[in-house]
């Protein structure tokens, strides 16, 4: 089904192929960046719970891990 849009005193009109070609790079785009956003936390989750294992390979507990880490 074909996109469209809405024109005042028109109504509903069908995108041309290129404002189809462009909104269809612009959901690609977003949908890239919403998956880099979610890899970069998913990322960040990791490195933070290694991080912490890496703390009490070290011999530290619990009280002063939250106590370095701020959480």
């Amino acid at each position: 089904m074909a996109r469209q849009k809405y024109i005042e005193g028109v109504g509903q009109v069908d995108y041309t192929p290129e404002e189809e070609a462009e909104a269809n790079t612009l959901e690609e785009q977003h949908t890239q960046s919403v998956q880099n956003f979610k890899d970069k936390i998913e990322l960040d989750e990791t490195k933070k719970a290694s991080g912490k294992q890496k703390l009490k390979d070290l011999g530290l507990d619990d009280d002063e891990i939250k106590a370095l880490m701020g959480a």
